[in-house]
């Protein structure tokens, strides 16, 4: 089999780590294919500037498309909430962390004022402003090394990460201060991985079987909320599922760019119910704005 990929070393560790998994399913040889995407080539934009849906995940979407892979590995907040009608999500496999934490030699509660923190999402610009941080928000783009180091070299005094790629990468002991899902609440679909195949593939039932059903109904009730509001990275909103037992918790707050508050909601209820919460939760946001 083939699998798709970015070249960073975030996207490769992950894709590693979907093949170890695989190896224990199947003996089939599993090559690795890098392909450079759209976001990959742009460098010097802010995210939330580029009006291009998946700018990290068309072009590896297409190579599954064209049978040039057999599948593909996203980070899965970088998909979007629609994807290509012969494309379907096989396997989300067990969720990292959902966390955003600080990297910084500071702790959040004693950064300077004015201090320059680098961050190139809307979200969590707007929950910066939301929580009245007296801070000098500038754009960072790079890999999460790069951030790190940018930080580190005191070019920045404060960047915000997603915990996950901490974690798969090793790089903890960069980790200042984790925030609480209530505190800054996540994009949708953060710490979790996408397995994409086309829908006819033949490899499908094997790759079925890196699913994790929590972390599964977890994304399908905050992928519902994107779907239903028609959203991505250019709005302030941030969406959070977490499974116990039997029971799914799912909340989210949208901020305008100013970080004022325009919506925020939770709703408990059973996990076999995941999308019908999402849709929920959509339709209050929507009655909101």
């Amino acid at each position: 089999m083939q699998v798709g990929t970015r070249g960073s070393s975030l996207a490769m560790v992950q894709t590693k780590n979907i093949i170890t998994s695989l190896s224990k399913i199947t003996d089939e040889k599993i090559d690795i294919t890098v392909i450079k995407t759209t976001g990959d080539k742009i460098k010097d934009s802010q995210l939330y500037q580029m009006d291009v849906k998946g700018i990290f995940t068309k072009e590896l979407d297409r190579a599954v498309l064209e049978e040039e892979v057999d599948f593909a590995v996203h980070s899965l907040k970088d998909l979007p909430s629609e994807l290509d009608d012969e494309l379907e999500i096989v396997a989300i496999p067990l969720r990292e962390s959902p966390h955003d934490v600080l990297v910084s030699p500071y702790q959040w509660e004693d950064l300077p004022e004015g201090a320059t923190l680098g961050t190139s999402s809307v979200r969590r610009e707007a929950f910066c402003k939301y929580h009245q941080k007296n801070v000098d928000i500038q754009p960072i783009r790079g890999n999460i090394e790069t951030r790190i180091k940018k930080v580190t070299s005191g070019e920045y005094q404060a960047t915000l990460l997603a915990e996950a790629g901490l974690n798969r990468l090793g790089l903890t002991e960069h980790l200042r201060e984790r925030f609480s899902l209530d505190y800054m609440t996540p994009a949708a679909g953060q710490g979790a991985l996408a397995v994409v195949s086309r829908k006819d593939s033949s490899n499908k039932n094997i790759l079925k079987e890196l699913n994790h059903k929590y972390s599964y109904n977890e994304i399908m009730a905050e992928r519902k909320v994107l779907e239903e509001l028609g959203v991505g990275c250019q709005w302030p909103l941030g969406v959070c599922a977490r499974a116990q037992g039997d029971k799914l918790k799912l909340q989210a707050i949208l901020l305008n760019r100013e970080g004022e508050l325009i919506s925020k909601h939770d709703i408990t209820g059973s996990i076999n119910q995941a999308e019908s919460i999402g849709l929920e939760i959509a339709r209050s946001i929507g009655e909101d704005c």
